[in-house]
């Protein structure tokens, strides 16, 4: 078994080989955060065939589009910190070895969103297990330091790779574009289009935390709280009410961004969130309007259920009685 970095030609990015990282010490121990170990994972899904949400449905440019389906059973708050952060990778294959092999298909699902926030879009990590070849493509490029030296995370690093994942969660487990925003660890911004802005023109929320020191990871609304009709898949962001549970405890809803965060001077994301006293670096993500779903438009979502009212958990407009 071994873990490395190959040269990366997908996109029509140069190519650029780096060296192995510390991830594998950082997420012994991330999958399994319960009897159910990483619910909603698809086998058929494996990032080794299949690039999802990378360019958009609409043939926008990568940038910061990406596409959130990380079940949330796959954010255990003790995960990352278990064993890694005082040793360098090349000593740690043997954790990674033990943990991928606990449950690969979850193991898969997850090294995809890590290496799609930490790795740029020029690196890819590819690891063999058992005979198959997993790779993992970047594309934010959020952690430069972390994934190309034998260094663990700096604490920068550290919290903005939290943060990416917990954008990247979805409760139901189904995949929805959106488009990441923020600076990454070196304060570098995710890169934008005019039009990226115009069709991911909806506010969600903003993200924080630290998954590797057990800090936890938060969201807040950077947007209205949804009104009593309105539902979204993307419920671990954009809430309607503040304290939802509904994406707890990998994730805690902790309100608005405005109550925890200070915007930037570009006032489109935000340099800093401060929670239980501790400073985080954030992300913020936009979805497009019509993510966001109504009882009584006529389509049953998977964020509606049937019943006799009129809210998305008793929508009997769209989903009909229960039966």
């Amino acid at each position: 078994m071994r873990l490395s970095f190959i040269r990366s030609q997908s996109r029509g990015f140069s190519s650029r080989l780096v060296r192995a990282w510390a991830l594998p010490a950082l997420l012994a121990g991330a999958v399994g955060c319960g009897p159910e170990g990483l619910g909603g994972v698809d086998p058929s899904e494996s990032v080794a065939t299949h690039e999802d949400g990378l360019v958009s449905t609409n043939g926008l440019s990568t940038n910061g589009l990406s596409t959130n389906g990380l079940s949330t059973n796959g954010l255990s708050t003790n995960g990352l910190s278990t064993n890694g952060l005082s040793t360098n990778g090349l000593s740690t294959n043997g954790l990674f070895n033990t943990w991928f092999s606990s449950n690969p298909a979850a193991g898969d699902q997850l090294m995809r969103y890590v290496a799609r926030c930490a790795l740029s879009s020029s690196q890819t990590l590819t690891y063999t297990h058992n005979g198959t070849t997993y790779a993992w493509p970047g594309s934010l490029g959020l952690a430069p330091t972390w994934s190309t030296t034998n260094q663990p995370a700096s604490v920068a690093e550290q919290q903005v790779v939290s943060a990416c994942l917990a954008a990247h969660a979805n409760k139901f487990g189904v995949h929805v574009n959106i488009s990441v925003q923020g600076r990454g660890a070196t304060n570098v911004s995710i890169p934008t289009t005019t039009e990226e802005v115009q069709t991911y023109s909806q506010k969600e929320a903003c993200f924080f935390g630290n998954l590797f020191n057990n800090e936890g990871l938060f969201a807040a609304n950077d947007a209205n709280y949804l009104a009593y009709d309105q539902s979204t898949v993307r419920t671990c962001g954009l809430s309607s009410w503040s304290g939802d549970t509904a994406c707890a405890p990998a994730i805690q809803h902790v309100g608005t961004c405005l109550d925890h965060c200070q915007l930037d001077a570009t006032r489109t994301h935000y340099s800093r969130c401060t929670y239980n006293g501790v400073e985080y670096k954030p992300l913020v993500t936009r979805i497009r309007p019509q993510d966001i779903y109504r009882c009584g438009d006529g389509v049953c979502q998977v964020s509606e259920k049937c019943g006799t009212g009129v809210t998305p958990d008793s929508c009997k407009a769209d989903c009909g009685t229960c039966q």
